[in-house]
Parts: C-alpha cells; sequence; structure tokens
C-alpha cells in the first residue's frame, strides 16, 4: 500500500518499507574478496541456521563483487558461470528456503571495483533482473563513477537505480556505498536504506580507531528506514584483540551500523560467537526506536556516548581508545541538557547493567564508575533511573561540559605511601628515644 500511494504521488524519496532497523547478515568480500563462490555462500547459509545466528537476526547472506561477468545484447547482467555454476537464481532460491534473505551487489559506475560490469545507464535492466532473482538487499558502490562523485551526481547515480527498483514494486534493503563522500549522510535517507560513511575497514586497531573518528558527530542522521554504515565487521578474522572486537562491534552497535559479518563463519571460534552472538548487544543495535548513541564528551583518549532506548532506558558507551587501562566515573548529567536537570542528577539514582558481563552491576547515586576499561576496550551499559523518569535526550545541543571524570589513584597511594613513611619515622624515633633513656643508666656497682 506504502508503495502504490508513492507511484501515485510521483515521489522520488525512497519510500520501500524496509529497514526499518540495521540490517544483520554475512558479507563475502572482507574475508574471500573475489574468490566467492556458489558453494562458499551456499555454505555460509547453512552455517548462519545451525549455529543459532539467524536466529539472533542475521538474516542477510550478500555477495559482493566479482559474482558477475558479462551482459548480452540487451544490457541485461549475466554471472560468472564458473562460479556460480547453478546460476544466481538456483542461490537465491537456496537462501531463500533457508528463511534467510538474499544480497547482491555492483558499482554506480561503468565498471565495478574489481573491473566486472558496473550499473551506470543500465538501471532498469539491472534493477528488474534482480526483482526476478527475487533479491532482498543491493549494496552498490563508488567504483569508476564517471567523475559524478559530486553531490549532484551522486543523487542522479544513486537515485536512478533507487527509482528502478521502487518501479518493481519489490521491496529490497538499498545500501548506498559511495564512502561518505558529499557528505552523503545530510540526503541519504532519500536515496537508501544506508549509506557508507567512509572508505574500507580494515581489520586492525587503527583502522576501527579512524572508522570510529569519522562517525563521532553523525549521530542525528540514523533514523528507521535509513542509517549510517560504518562498514562490514571484522570481528573474528584475526587480526584485532578480544578486547577491540567488542569495542568494534560495541559502538557498529550503539550507532545504529549495519552489522554484516564478514569473517569465515564455517570456522569461527566460540570467542567469536560470543561476541557477535551478545543479545543484549543486538538488542541495543535492533531497538525500535530506531536512534544512534550520540556523543556526549571526551577526556583525553576517553570517548563517552549517550543514547535513548525504548522503554525509557539509555545506554552508555564508554571507549578507551588510550594505551593503558583507565577507571573512570561519569557523571549522571550526562543524560541531562538543561542546567536544572543537570543540577538535580546529582541526587538520581539508576540501576545499572553490564552488557557484556550479562549481569546488573550496581545501584548509584549522582555518578557510574566504571572500573578498569582496558586499553582500546569498551563499556557498554544499559542503565534504568530509579524513582523517576530520564529527561528527553532529543536535539543534544553542542556541549561545553566534561560528565566524565577520570578516577585517580595517584592520589590515594601518595597518602599510602606518606602512612607508612610517617609509622616507619614514628618507629624509629621511638627507638632512638628508648636507646637514649637506656644511655642515661648508671651502672650499679
Amino acid at each position: 500500500m506504502l508503495l502504490l500511494l508513492a507511484f501515485a504521488l510521483g515521489t522520488h524519496g525512497l519510500n520501500n518499507g524496509v529497514g526499518l532497523s540495521p540490517a544483520m547478515g554475512w558479507n563475502s568480500w572482507n574475508k574471500f574478496a573475489c574468490n566467492v563462490t556458489e558453494d562458499i555462500v551456499k555454505q555460509h547459509a547453512d552455517d548462519l541456521v545451525t549455529s543459532g545466528l539467524a536466529k539472533l537476526g542475521y538474516n542477510y547472506v550478500n555477495i559482493d563483487d566479482c559474482w558477475q561477468l558479462t551482459r548480452d545484447k540487451d544490457g541485461y547482467i549475466h554471472e560468472d558461470p564458473i562460479a556460480f555454476p547453478s546460476g544466481i537464481k538456483a542461490l537465491s532460491d537456496y537462501v531463500h528456503s533457508k528463511g534467510l534473505k538474499f544480497g547482491l551487489y555492483s558499482s554506480a559506475g561503468t565498471y565495478t571495483c574489481e573491473g566486472r560490469p558496473g550499473g551506470l545507464h543500465f538501471e532498469k535492466q539491472d534493477a528488474e533482473r534482480y526483482a526476478e532473482w527475487q533479491i532482498d538487499y543491493f549494496k552498490y558502490d563508488n567504483c569508476n563513477n564517471e567523475g559524478l562523485g559530486d553531490k549532484a551526481g551522486t543523487i542522479k547515480r544513486y537515485g536512478a537505480l533507487r527509482d528502478a527498483l521502487n518501479a518493481t514494486g519489490r521491496s529490497i534493503n538499498y545500501a548506498i556505498c559511495n564512502w561518505g563522500d558529499a557528505a552523503v549522510w545530510e540526503y541519504g535517507s532519500e536515496l537508501g536504506n544506508s549509506w557508507r560513511t567512509t572508505g574500507d575497514i580494515k581489520d586492525n586497531w587503527e583502522s576501527i580507531s579512524d572508522l570510529i573518528s569519522k562517525n563521532l558527530h553523525l549521530s542525528q542522521y540514523a533514523s528507521p528506514g535509513g542509517f549510517n554504515d560504518m562498514d562490514m565487521l571484522e570481528v573474528g578474522n584475526g587480526h584485532m584483540t578480544a578486547d577491540e572486537y567488542r569495542t568494534h562491534f560495541s559502538v557498529w552497535a550503539a550507532l545504529k551500523s549495519p552489522l554484516l559479518l564478514g569473517h569465515d563463519i564455517r570456522s569461527m571460534t566460540q570467542e567469536t560467537f560470543e561476541i557477535i552472538g551478545n543479545k543484549a548487544v543486538i538488542a541495543i543495535n535492533q531497538d525500535p526506536l530506531g536512534k544512534s548513541a550520540f556523543l556526549r564528551a571526551t577526556l583525553g583518549d576517553v570517548l563517552v556516548w549517550v543514547g535513548e532506548l525504548s522503554g525509557g532506558d539509555r545506554v552508555l558507551m564508554v571507549v578507551n581508545g588510550g594505551k593503558t587501562s583507565t577507571t573512570v566515573d561519569v557523571l549522571l548529567s550526562a543524560f541531562a541538557f538543561a542546567e536544572e536537570d543537570a543540577i538535580a542528577s546529582s541526587k538520581w539514582k539508576v540501576k545499572v547493567k553490564d552488557l557484556w558481563k550479562n549481569k546488573n552491576v550496581s545501584v548509584f547515586k549522582g555518578k557510574i564508575r566504571l572500573d578498569e576499561i582496558p586499553s582500546h576496550g569498551v563499556k557498554l551499559m544499559k542503565v534504568s533511573r530509579k524513582g523517576g523518569k530520564f529527561p528527553s535526550l532529543a536535539n543534544p545541543p553542542k556541549f561545553y561540559d566534561t560528565p566524565v571524570r577520570f578516577v585517580d589513584d595517584s592520589a590515594a597511594i601518595y597518602w599510602l605511601i606518606a602512612g607508612v613513611i610517617a609509622v616507619i619515622a614514628v618507629g624509629i624515633a621511638l627507638v632512638r628515644l628508648e636507646y637514649q633513656r637506656r644511655e642515661g643508666y648508671q651502672q650499679i656497682r
């Protein structure tokens, strides 16, 4: 009905009825790049189901670059017959038979990034073919774009396929991948269900830190139907620590980025499963309110985000980008905008749940103590107010306060050492007095 109404009104917005929460699933690129095959895709569809990941929401099975090979005389795209001997339609049917959804890839240029036929100028034929194959997700890259990378060119290229997909009547989650060029987040919701905000991710902390830094101030652009895309996940690919992977997954979840796995599911470790399978963290990402956490404060290498959740609770995320562990106090004024609320927050009481430990931590008053956040680590907490409601976090202003404090143990250590020295000094003085007293004795003859 929504689609029919959109066509009747002649709208050029997306309006496809999907993507009300960030997409979850698996993408072939990070692990397999151009070596993806029909068998690999089938095996990953199987393992999403047997591992239990599909029940957690990982439902999209997406083939990235290199599935396509040629176009026919009428401009319709054809798959690589060696890598996909049964054909894309048969593979789509297989994925659907597992209760999953199927996705494909191209580039809004003359060629894809790996030199396969691109989609520019063939939007009508491609949309018809994708609908015929019954795909559910489509990622559209930015390579070989014929110089149409500015805002006008971006809207023209990505809007052409948007309209062609809408015209088929099939609801397809449409993922814009223009690498964050031309400030796409400012108008991305008119084009797609998600839009990449950066270049490609890599499986190292430097890349994760860089992507986080480029998404610090984009939270206001995320809402149901359209989300900032920080790229596919690297969890499980083996080049970061468990703490770094938890941080990676937490930030993507809290900022409402799509959660598209990028590792080999067939050989994943229990540690990897426990990270990507954390139901409480996934629930933050999929919260129906659809609001991204926003950066509330920075303190040195410590970043603090807060966000609204359905039901009135709040999410608190603190990332330690430093090289050593740290302990911080987050004042409850972090959850307030108005001065009167900030003042009153010193008396608030909140119940805090650690989403990685999956347990209630404590009830805090006025501030939340977060102990020993490891280097490159994260604390992700669900915060509930006792005896009242939090004030709204809508339309956050630019902040000049810093409601986070390092807990400095050096003073306590100083006074402990000073106390020990004092005790020793008193002891020495008493010994000297005793010695002097004994020297005053006269020997009895």
